[in-house]
């Protein structure tokens, strides 16, 4: 292998393991939200950077199961959760 060759196996390589870093460090909260809405219940887990980003995109996921609209996904996300963790 050339020289070049290496020199780019090596620059992807490290591209790589930084990519890898910074997606696997990004998450210090994770959050469990269980929403009701018109009869339905979801609940969903979401790894954020900080808890209430954590909250705020478990509400929205599992409103996007539940409701159907953007009219009625903004009403299930101004609800009340059933249940909520954080770890």
């Amino acid at each position: 292998m050339s020289r070049a060759g290496i020199a780019s196996l090596l620059l992807f390589l490290a591209i790589a393991a930084f990519l890898a870093y910074q997606t696997l460090g990004i998450a210090s909260a994770t959050c469990e939200v269980c929403m009701a809405y018109r009869g339905q219940q979801q609940c969903r887990t979401v790894s954020a950077a900080n808890e209430e980003e954590a909250l705020q995109g478990a509400v929205v996921n599992a409103c996007a199961f539940i409701s159907s609209g953007v009219t009625d996904s903004m009403v299930c996300q101004r609800g009340e959760p059933v249940s909520k963790k954080c770890w």
